[in-house]
């Protein structure tokens, strides 16, 4: 066991040891931004708001005896579920 470590400790290293780790390094860039779909991200989020506005108020109006949040919640997670993908998509 030890003859195998101080062997390991003792050999050098072949020359070319040292340049097999990088062969390639590729660079990309990020893709650019869609205009049009950051467009359709902020009206998508504003109609959000907008519906989650009506439903806290026609809940209060109706009284509805559930929590508005069950209704504004997944639409709010499915939302950011949909713009992070879009923003970390590369």
């Amino acid at each position: 066991m030890f003859s195998d470590l101080v062997r390991l400790i003792s050999r050098r290293p072949p020359d070319e040891y040292e340049q097999g780790f990088v062969r390639e390094v590729n660079v990309r860039q990020k893709a650019p931004r869609n205009a049009r779909v950051e467009r359709m991200l902020k009206l998508g989020w504003a109609l959000i708001a907008v519906k989650s506005l009506a439903v806290v108020w026609l809940f209060e109006r109706y009284h509805i005896q559930i929590n508005a949040l069950w209704i504004i919640a997944p639409t709010v997670a499915f939302g950011s579920l949909c713009t992070l993908v879009y923003l970390l998509r590369d």
